[in-house]
């Protein structure tokens, strides 16, 4: 027998990383988790992918199990980056799709609202926001500007009495068909200050277009949205952002976030890929006996543990209150780049049926550019860091 066998729910974690870090219980729900995508969850994964649609039935699945804040589970440690990283690593272990589109919710929304939103709209809205109750999405990225958002955020709001009127496009916003409310980035025309809106997808002058064609993150709905003269309240405006140092303060809490899906989807195609080998014969053994398809899989490993590692550490001290943007970018950047490595060498492996679904190993391929492009390109991440390391801002 393999002295390196995975476990249920993490995939190989040989230093018992997972134990370390998280309490029985949380195991535990992370392990209710697991067991839920792999009878309820997986095997839809291939027809989602060659469709190119994502199934109700996977929320079906995912809401009922309350991962926000799941029954045994100390309150404090639901709500830590340490519990919601390994939640998003056990996602992004069985599908990248699957784990963007719950940290859509979980994350990128609910994070908006706990940090842009008064303490009267935090409280009045998460409640709602963890059951699914309200469901939103984050809508930031435009048709024209990505890493540049910063400085040239097009979309704008203009104050007319009580209301606002909203004018813009969005791009890139996933699960957006499906959700209740966008949180809409714009700028205020008067002051110039960026500010953030929860706008009612039903809303007039609201249009949503799917984006077809893609090649990673198929079943994952993105959209681009086009907003004409959209009215909301001022009671709809989150009111802790009031410029971009809000909205960063956000995103800083969020880049962590994908750096744990990079690091899960490692697992996933590890797992595949180890499966693969012990299964299949060529030259009347099986393949995992070769030399040199021993020697990628140690580096698949290496690379999954390490990138595991860091992202542990980066939610730890994100736990004790240090946000610092060179951490996360770090973080985004080091483990998106090893999951490209990580998948290629899954490809190679299984050589021509590494780009079949019916062996995983594939979507975890694909999806592995989505990852290390979103959220902070390389090259941003890499300038943030830079410039922590050197003191001079290399931006243009």
């Amino acid at each position: 027998m393999p002295a390196l066998e995975a476990d249920a729910t993490f995939g190989f974690d040989p230093y018992a990383i997972a134990a370390a870090h998280l309490s029985p219980a949380a195991r535990a729900a992370l392990g209710r988790l697991q067991q839920t995508l792999e009878s309820s969850i997986r095997p839809l994964l291939a027809e989602a992918w060659e469709t190119a649609t994502m199934p109700p039935e996977v929320l079906d699945a995912l809401i009922p199990l309350d991962l926000m804040r799941p029954e045994g589970v100390d309150a404090a440690e639901a709500a830590s980056s340490m519990y919601s990283g390994f939640r998003n690593y056990v996602l992004a272990r069985t599908d990248v799709s699957i784990a963007t589109l719950y940290n859509a919710q979980s994350g990128l929304f609910r994070t908006a609202i706990a940090l842009g939103g008064s303490p009267a709209q935090a409280a009045e809205l998460d409640p709602r926001v963890r059951s699914f109750d309200l469901r939103g999405v984050f809508a930031l990225t435009e048709p024209e500007h990505g890493s540049d958002i910063a400085g040239g955020l097009a979309t704008t709001a203009r104050r007319e009495g009580d209301a606002w009127v909203i004018d813009g496009r969005k791009k890139w916003i996933g699960g957006a068909a499906a959700s209740d409310v966008l949180v809409v980035f714009a700028r205020d025309v008067d002051d110039h200050a960026v500010k953030a809106f929860l706008v009612p997808t039903d809303a007039t002058g609201v249009r949503l277009e799917a984006i077809g064609g893609k090649v990673a993150l198929r079943p994952m709905q993105n959209a681009v949205i086009t907003l004409d003269g959209v009215r909301v309240t001022e009671a709809e405006r989150l009111e802790n952002v009031n410029g971009w140092r809000d909205v960063a303060r956000i995103l800083r809490a969020m880049r962590s976030d994908v750096a744990w899906i990079a690091a899960g989807l490692q697992a996933g195609a590890l797992d595949a890929t180890v499966r693969y080998v012990r299964e299949r014969h060529q030259f009347d053994r099986p393949i995992g006996g070769f030399q040199l398809v021993q020697e990628k899989l140690a580096r698949m490993l290496g690379n999954t543990v390490a990138s595991l590692a860091l992202v542990v550490q980066l939610s730890a001290r994100q736990d004790q209150g240090e946000y610092a943007d060179e951490n996360s970018a770090l973080a985004k950047l080091q483990t998106a780049r090893l999951a490209r490595e990580t998948v290629a060498l899954g490809r190679e492996v299984l050589g021509g049926n590494g780009i079949l679904l019916e062996h995983d190993v594939a979507r975890f391929f694909a999806d592995a550019e989505a990852v290390y492009s979103y959220e902070g390109t390389h090259e941003i991440n890499a300038l943030i860091v830079g410039r922590a390391l050197t003191g001079a801002s290399a931006f243009a």
